[in-house]
């Protein structure tokens, strides 16, 4: 077999672009559609997500062909050591969505438009583009302040809490969780408060029709931010540390880079603060030490980024050369969706998936390898939602359900699977 070529391949514009790029690259002519496609179930996706993944297992093996919307086809990796192998070779199993052979059978409003339309982001880049993109964006998280972190998560926690602390009821999902991940992350971008809530109120127009305004708010406040770095340079902060990195990154660069964070920081620590919040609730082994809630905290965490993560489907890698896995042929241009969720359940690295995970990390809510989530971003949605979720076990501790836990709904797209409402109750408490 050839060596893979790590370049991204010549077709889609160059260079920074607003919205996503869709190539219409010719299908193989052999089609595209592997034999024995599966339609993903997605009413059982949502209901009872790892029925379906040992069902698939036993029925197809760890590689599962399946059709996304009844037409997209895509290789389900749902093997943990499976998806070990693809995010350790990025050569072979490539990042930039540029390279997939089924352009033309993707419509234009799909769901996962946002995350699989190529952008000029370093999810996206590949190769010595990708390494030094990265190693910048990295430098630049590892170099926020662990004590200043905890300090301004509690501080938004607490002005969210106050909002409705008087009244004895919320629903912690829209007025809490949802509500904490940006207005922290983009103040150690460098944004001012006024700054950070413009640009949480852009990020819920992401998709449908609104999509491309918002986003050019989105970009147009980070130029300014960038900007203003470039001519004050002793700001201490992420965009400040990214503007003077030896790598020597351009403003579109880190324009792009700081955008494409927002979609990886924002939705996922909302879903596990609100997934937590929701397991703390409604389990009683928690619920046991609910009003002193911080010894369980960690363990509520860790359980959920294994049982509950997050982000159960990760698309995607493509496929530069055509290779084997786990007894699949797969092609040139191929797409491969992460089943994250799935290889956390997988029974030959857990076979006694429903006795817990115990202290053990090695889960793959945050996916592997030099396209996961680094280790230091990581950090920092742990310690947002540890923060997030003591200080309001602290204000409000005798906080439970205002209805009953059956009655609690997922909110469930291909790609992020989180608590949609969170109603609760609690004895009103005064202003912090």
């Amino acid at each position: 077999m050839t060596t893979p070529d790590p370049t991204p391949p010549p077709d889609g514009p160059p260079g920074a672009a607003p919205e996503p790029v869709f190539p219409s690259a010719p299908a193989p002519p052999d089609g595209v559609v592997p034999a024995g496609s599966v339609p993903l179930d997605y009413q059982r996706f949502r209901d009872e997500p790892m029925e379906l993944y040992r069902e698939l297992r036993r029925d197809h093996g760890p590689v599962v062909p399946v059709l996304l919307d009844g037409k997209i086809p895509v290789w389900t990796v749902l093997g943990y050591r499976e998806v070990v192998r693809v995010t350790t070779d990025p050569n072979l199993f490539a990042r930039d969505s540029r390279r997939w052979h089924s352009w033309h059978l993707v419509p234009p409003d799909w769901e996962l438009t946002t995350f699989v339309g190529y952008r000029p982001t370093m999810l996206f880049s590949e190769g010595a583009d990708h390494q030094r993109r990265s190693e910048a964006i990295c430098d630049g998280l590892a170099s926020v302040d662990q004590f200043e972190l905890r300090a301004g998560c509690e501080r938004v926690a607490d002005r969210l809490i106050d909002t409705f602390a008087g009244s004895g009821r919320a629903d912690l999902v829209a007025e809490y969780a949802s509500q904490i991940p940006l207005r922290v992350v983009t103040r150690l971008y460098g944004l001012d408060d006024t700054e950070s809530a413009a640009i949480q109120d852009d990020s819920l127009h992401l998709t449908g029709n609104d999509a491309p305004i918002a986003l050019q708010k989105m970009q147009t406040r980070m130029e300014a931010l960038i900007k203003r770095v470039r001519e004050n340079p002793d700001q201490v902060n992420v965009a400040a540390h990214l503007v003077s990195h030896p790598a020597g990154l351009t403003d579109d660069e880190i324009i792009n880079d700081l955008l494409g964070s927002i979609y990886a920081v924002q939705q996922p620590t909302s879903d596990l603060i609100g997934n937590a919040l929701r397991l703390m609730l409604t389990d009683e082994r928690f619920a046991i030490t609910l009003s002193g809630g911080r010894r369980s905290v960690g363990q509520a965490l860790n359980e959920v980024l294994w049982e509950d993560t997050p982000v159960p489907f990760w698309m995607g890698r493509w496929a530069a050369e055509d290779t084997m896995l786990g007894g699949r042929r797969i092609r040139k241009g191929d797409c491969l969706m992460l089943g994250l969720a799935a290889a956390n359940g997988d029974p030959d690295v857990r076979p006694d998936f429903h006795s817990g995970a115990g202290g053990n990390q090695a889960h793959m809510a945050f996916s592997h390898g030099k396209h996961g989530c680094p280790p230091a971003a990581r950090e920092i949605a742990e310690v947002i939602a540890t923060a997030a979720i003591e200080v309001l076990l602290d204000r409000l501790p005798d906080v439970a359900l205002s209805v009953p836990a059956d009655e609690l709904e997922w909110r469930v797209t291909l790609m992020m699977r989180g608590t949609a409402a969170l109603p609760v109750e609690f004895t009103p408490a005064h202003l912090h």
